[in-house]
C-alpha cells in the first residue's frame, strides 16, 4: 500500500516559497553554533561529566570497552556506547585539544544526530517547509541547553530516541526503512542507558495501531519485523561479551542499575516526587510545551483523528507516564520528552494566533536582550572592576580568579550581539519568526555566556588546582587509601594525578597496607581518623565552602593547612 495523502503532507514537494531555503540554511548555521559552543575548553565538571570521563579514560588507557571501569573499579551504571564514542573522539583529536575536550565532542556528534533526525521527522509529518521548524523548537527548549553540551551518555540516548521517532514517522510510507530506523534508534538508546529507549519506542510502536485506526495497516507488521532484526545486534553483542567476562557484573548492571533504579530497589538515584515532571516541564520545555498545548487546544477533538498529531501525542504521553512511574527521577531524564513536544510545536507555528506569536516574539527579544545586557555588564566588571559591587560579588564567589582580556573574544561577542540585533530588528512579523528569534536569542545567550564567563565558571568547578596540591603530599610509590571519596573526585584524581585510590569502604585492609589516606568531608565536620595517621595537608577548591579534603600519612610530619592556589 502506498503513502496515504491523509496521513502526511508530501515531504518530497518543493517549497513554494524561496525564502524557506534561506530559513533552512539559517537553521543549519544556528544549530551548528548552538551545538559546538560550550563543548570546550573546560575541565570535566562533577558529577556527571567527571565520572563519565573516568570511564572514557579507562578505555583510552586499557582498550577495554566491555567492562565500564572507574579509577580501577567496575562501574556498572550504564552500557558503554557513549564512552566508546568519546574515547574515539579523544584518540582522534586529543593531539589538537585537551583529551577531555576532545572526548566531549562526542556530545556534539550525538546532538547533531538528534537535530538532523528531528528535522527529518518534522518534514515527514508536516512537509518540507516545516522541517526546519522542529529543530529550532528543540534548541529553544531551556532545559536542553546545558545538558546537551555536557559529556553525558544521555546525549546518545536522545540520539537513539530521535532516530527511532523518525522511524515511527516514516512507518506508513516506507515500512522497511522505518523499521530499520526504529530498531537502530532503540538499539542505540539501549547501548546508551539500557531498556528505557527500547521499552518506550517499542511500546509506542505497539500502541499506535491499537489506539488509532489510521495506523492499523499491514505495513506496520513489516515495521515491527524490520525493527526486531535491526535491534538484535545492539541487544546482544555487549551483554554477551560482558557475560563472558563476568556474569555477576552483567547481573549488577541489569538488575541493580537498570530495573533496580526504575523500581526503587536501591538508593542509587534521587527519589521521584509526585508530579515532579509536570512541574519541571513548565520551565524545562519552554517554549515547546505551550506551543504544543496550543495546537492541541485549538484542534480539540480533531487532534485525536489527525495522524500528524496522534504520533507525537502518543510518544509524549507514553514517555511522560513511564518516567513519572519510575522511582528514580532527575531533570535530565526528561530530555526525550522534548522531541515529541518539538514536533507538536512545529505543527502549531502556522496555526498560532498572530497576537500569541507576537507575544512570544517580543517576550524572547526582551528576555534575551536583558540577559545579553547582564552578561556584558558582568564581563565589564571582570575586566575593569566596574561596577564595583558586582565585581566584588564575583570576586567573593571565586576568590583568586584573574580575568584575562582577549581581543578575539571581544570581537566575536560584538559580532554575535550585532547579528542578533539585526535579526530581530527586521521589518515584519510572522509566526515562524517568533520561534526563530527565540532560538537565536537563546543561542546568543549561550555564546556570550561561554565567551565571557566560561573561564570564570570553570575556575570554580575544576578540581585541577586542588588535585595538584594533593599530589604533592602523596607518596610517589605505593597505594593510597581513601575514605568518603566521591566517584567524580576519584575519576579526576586518576586523570590529573594518575592516582587510583583504594577505598576503605570496599577494601578495609587498605588502612593497613597503604602509606597515605585521602579523606573527603564537609567543612565543619570532624573526621574519625585516628593513629597511626597524622594529618599533613588540608585544603579545598577556591571558594568552595562545602567540600573539605585532608591527607594523612603514617610518618609524623608537621601539619600544614591551606587552600589550593588559583589555577
Amino acid at each position: 500500500m502506498g503513502p496515504d495523502s491523509r496521513l502526511y503532507a508530501n515531504p518530497g514537494a518543493r517549497s513554494a516559497e524561496p525564502h524557506d531555503r534561506l530559513h533552512a540554511l539559517f537553521t543549519i548555521a544556528l544549530c551548528a553554533i548552538w551545538i559546538f559552543t560550550g563543548l570546550f575548553p573546560h575541565d570535566p565538571w562533577k558529577p556527571d561529566e567527571a565520572h563519565g570521563f573516568g570511564l572514557v579514560l579507562h578505555i583510552l588507557q586499557s582498550g577495554d570497552w566491555v567492562v565500564p571501569t572507574l579509577a580501577g573499579e567496575p562501574f556498572m551504571q550504564k552500557p558503554p556506547v557513549f564512552f566508546i564514542t568519546a574515547a574515539a573522539f579523544a584518540a582522534l583529536f586529543g593531539s589538537l585539544l585537551e583529551v577531555h575536550d576532545a572526548a566531549r565532542l562526542a556530545s556534539g556528534f550525538y546532538m547533531s544526530i538528534v537535530l538532523f533526525f528531528i528535522a527529518l521527522s518534522g518534514r515527514e509529518l508536516y512537509g518540507r517547509e516545516h522541517g526546519w521548524v522542529a529543530p529550532l523548537a528543540l534548541i529553544g527548549c531551556v532545559g536542553l541547553l546545558i545538558r546537551a553540551h555536557q559529556m553525558i551518555t544521555d546525549t546518545a540516548l536522545l540520539a537513539g530516541f530521535a532516530i527511532g521517532l523518525y522511524g515511527l514517522c516514516l512507518s506508513a510510507r516506507r515500512p522497511v526503512l522505518a523499521g530499520l530506523a526504529l530498531g537502530t534508534g532503540a538499539g542505540l538508546g539501549f547501548m546508551a542507558k539500557g531498556l528505557l529507549a527500547p521499552g518506550l519506542l517499542g511500546l509506542c510502536a505497539l500502541l499506535l495501531p491499537l489506539a488509532f485506526a489510521t495506523w492499523r495497516r499491514r505495513q506496520h507488521l513489516l515495521v515491527l519485523l524490520a525493527s526486531s532484526i535491526a535491534i538484535l545486534p545492539w541487544l546482544t553483542i555487549w551483554p554477551l561479551a560482558l557475560h563472558a567476562r563476568s556474569p555477576d557484573l552483567l547481573g549488577e548492571w541489569f538488575w541493580a542499575n537498570d530495573f533496580g533504579r526504575f523500581l526503587g530497589l536501591n538508593d542509587l538515584g534521587p527519589e521521584s516526587a509526585p508530579g515532579e515532571y509536570f512541574v519541571m516541564l513548565l520551565w524545562y520545555a519552554w517554549p515547546a510545551l505551550p506551543l504544543a498545548t496550543w495546537v492541541l487546544w485549538q484542534r480539540g477533538r480533531e487532534a485525536f483523528v489527525t495522524p500528524q498529531l496522534q504520533l507525537p501525542m502518543l510518544v509524549f504521553v507514553v514517555a511522560f507516564v513511564t518516567l513519572s512511574l519510575s522511582a528514580d527521577a532527575r531533570e535530565l531524564y526528561a530530555m526525550p520528552m522534548l522531541l515529541p513536544l518539538s514536533l507538536l510545536a512545529a505543527a502549531s507555528i502556522d496555526a498560532l494566533k498572530r497576537s500569541a506569536a507576537n507575544f512570544l516574539d517580543w517576550f524572547g527579544i526582551m528576555t534575551f536582550g536583558l540577559l545579553a545586557a547582564m552578561l556584558w555588564t558582568a564581563y565589564i566588571a571582570l575586566m575593569t572592576g566596574w561596577p564595583a559591587p558586582l565585581a566584588a560579588r564575583l570576586s567573593e564567589l571565586h576568590p583568586g580568579f584573574e580575568a584575562r582580556f582577549d581581543p578575539l573574544t571581544l570581537v566575536v561577542a560584538v559580532a554575535a550581539t550585532l547579528l542578533w540585533v539585526g535579526l530581530v530588528w527586521r521589518v515584519g512579523r510572522s509566526n515562524r519568526r517568533a520561534i526563530m528569534n527565540w532560538a537565536a536569542g537563546l543561542t546568543l545567550f549561550w555564546v556570550l555566556t561561554n565567551l565571557f564567563l566560561l573561564a570564570y565558571i570553570d575556575y570554580g568547578k575544576t578540581y585541577r588546582g586542588m588535585i595538584e596540591q594533593v599530589k604533592v603530599h602523596l607518596p610517589a610509590k605505593g597505594c593510597v587509601a581513601s575514605q568518603n571519596f566521591g566517584e567524580s573526585q576519584r575519576a579526576l584524581l586518576d586523570y590529573f594525578a594518575g592516582v587510583k585510590t583504594q577505598r576503605l569502604e570496599r577494601i578495609p585492609s587498605a588502612t593497613r597496607d597503604c602509606d597515605a589516606l585521602l579523606w573527603q568531608g564537609s567543612v565543619g565536620n570532624a573526621d574519625s581518623i585516628a593513629e597511626p595517621w597524622v594529618k599533613v595537608w588540608q585544603g579545598a577548591r577556591p571558594g568552595d565552602r562545602r567540600e573539605l579534603y585532608r591527607i594523612y600519612r603514617r610518618e609524623p610530619a608537621p601539619a600544614t593547612e591551606g587552600r589550593s592556589p588559583p589555577n
